[in-house]
């Protein structure tokens, strides 16, 4: 660990940790079926919703804009801390899409405005050798990602839902929205993104979960 990083406090262990932790040892929700994104826009063992439910680690930290920071270091040939007036200078886009959670639920036609990936990562210059990020947020939750997901299309740093700025339950002032995996990979009250070499798991990846994701290839726990 480098001078300048502060260590991510670790989560408190809560009914909804054992209760997920529990799913991943048995295996539960899984149907063995594999999705085809081309044919079909519901992933395997999916159902929809149309409200959005709201799933935590038992703490939602509301975090005054004139506190927010996003810290964005390792790997980089630019690294920054964006203030809210910054990162609202980037330039800004709207995008829908579907969201799919590993406890089974989707929900269609999403629409987020905020800062796409790719120009945070125009800004910030992703070294050659870079090949993966840690997300950590505000109540110390993390998740790891491979670069490529990271910079898909459609993956936001999102500030609005719906056309209104996201609640704190939802991980307002921003959060990342990764359509392409389940909806634990898109963190919520994001406050760093570190650039690493290699993958390494974050929170619900060390309690049993799959380290990607996809939920056309029903990636739901580890070993899936």
């Amino acid at each position: 660990m480098s001078d300048d990083q502060t260590p991510a406090e670790t989560p408190p262990e809560t009914k909804l940790t054992r209760t997920k932790r529990a799913w991943a040892e048995q295996g539960r929700f899984l149907t063995g079926q594999h999705g085809r994104p081309e044919a079909e826009r519901l992933p395997p063992g999916q159902h929809l919703v149309r409200d959005w439910p709201v799933l935590d680690l038992g703490e939602q930290p509301e975090v005054p804009l004139t506190a927010w920071r996003l810290d964005i270091r390792g790997m980089v040939g630019n690294p920054v801390t964006l203030d809210w007036a910054a990162f609202s200078a980037l330039p800004r886009s709207e995008t829908r899409s579907d969201i799919h959670c590993v406890t089974t639920w989707s929900r269609y036609d999403n629409d987020w405005g905020g800062v796409l990936t790719r120009d945070l990562l125009d800004l910030v210059q992703p070294d050659g050798e870079a090949g993966a990020v840690m997300l950590t947020s505000h109540d110390g939750y993390e998740t790891n990602l491979t670069l490529a997901d990271f910079a898909a299309a459609d993956a936001i740093l999102a500030t609005h839902w719906q056309g209104a700025p996201l609640t704190v339950e939802h991980g307002g002032p921003m959060r990342l929205v990764l359509p392409r995996l389940y909806f634990w990979k898109s963190a919520k009250w994001l406050r760093r993104i570190e650039f690493r070499a290699h993958d390494a798991p974050g929170f619900w990846e060390r309690n049993g979960y799959h380290m990607r994701g996809d939920p056309w290839a029903e990636e739901r726990y580890a070993g899936d």
